[in-house]
């Protein structure tokens, strides 16, 4: 695998596993189809979510991503205005969706949008709140480690800013930080690439409130898995479980949805991961096929490509 078939595979994988989620979402564990049964089109006779929407359409966690990535190829850095305007453009006109319709949209960010409208900059729109730790700006971020060339320190602050407009809690500012140092780590081929990610965050962090967030409510030692919950600390935790749990992205997505509830979501953070980790190339060629919206899709990885 060469870096361009790691980068296109963190993209496409994101958003795969975020379509093949789609039809799971809200489902608890015991309700769901067996592991290996789990695809775009769920077995004959389960109660599919969202069931209007065709098999292979991604959500808002890939059209939210897609904004996010247009953003950062069009202004050449992150401008949290312009990504503001996207996110709204997702909202109120259905861009970077595959059909121009919205059929899932998180609480929190919903409110951030609101604020938005009313006028309230960016970086004081996302809700703030202890309570206010939902993983929507978790689940589009992967495109900034993607695209961004600075050191880890950069690609840190940038984490944290890209959050501001819908999750303004520190808790998710450092769960987005911690992710893209993930896959920064994994697109070099590290082995290990989630400890090499933790230990340089708590470098960068030193001894401050930042660090103190990180080892008393995230715990990155703590390897154990998640419960497929909208919980911003689950989702990465439920990621990383999901990821170590396959030899293959196909494995990886499908122990993610398995997980239950909010598959789509917990798929998207995994699938990235698993992408960058097994490449375009490592991604079933089914799925790839089954994806709606691939002209979208394509032309903003093949700019990310020339970036």
């Amino acid at each position: 695998m060469d870096r361009q078939d790691r980068i296109a595979g963190g993209l496409f994988g994101l958003l795969i596993g975020d379509a093949l989620g789609v039809p799971y979402e809200f489902h608890p564990p015991d309700a769901l189809p067996p592991l290996e049964q789990i695809d775009m089109q769920p077995p004959a006779g389960f109660r599919r979510s969202h069931p209007t929407v065709p098999p292979g359409t991604w959500s808002d966690d890939g059209a939210l991503a897609l904004a996010l990535l247009d953003s950062l190829l069009t202004c050449d850095r992150l401008d949290l205005n312009d990504f503001a305007l996207k996110i709204r453009s997702w909202y109120e006109q259905g861009a970077y969706t595959p059909d121009g319709i919205v059929f899932d949209a998180g609480v929190q960010t919903v409110k951030a949008i609101q604020a938005l409208q009313q006028g309230l900059p960016p970086y004081r729109s996302g809700p703030a709140g202890e309570s206010d730790n939902g993983n929507g700006s978790l689940m589009r971020v992967l495109p900034l480690a993607l695209w961004h060339t600075g050191d880890d320190r950069a690609l840190v602050a940038d984490a944290h800013m890209q959050s501001l407009p819908t999750h303004g809690h520190l808790r998710a500012q450092i769960c987005c930080a911690l992710y893209c140092l993930w896959a920064r780590y994994e697109l070099v081929g590290d082995t290990d690439a989630w400890a090499t990610a933790t230990n340089r965050l708590r470098e960068i962090y030193g001894n401050g409130q930042a660090r103190i967030e990180l080892e008393t409510h995230i715990r990155p030692d703590d390897l154990s898995g998640g419960e497929g919950k909208g919980y911003v600390v689950d989702t990465l935790r439920s990621a990383r479980w999901a990821v170590a749990q396959g030899h293959s992205y196909e494995r990886v997505v499908q122990a993610a949805i398995r997980l239950g509830y909010d598959t789509d979501t917990t798929a998207c953070v995994a699938g990235g991961i698993a992408g960058i980790r097994y490449g375009l190339s490592g991604i079933p060629e089914r799925w790839r096929q089954q994806l709606r919206g691939q002209e979208l899709a394509q032309a903003l990885v093949t700019r990310l490509l020339h970036h």
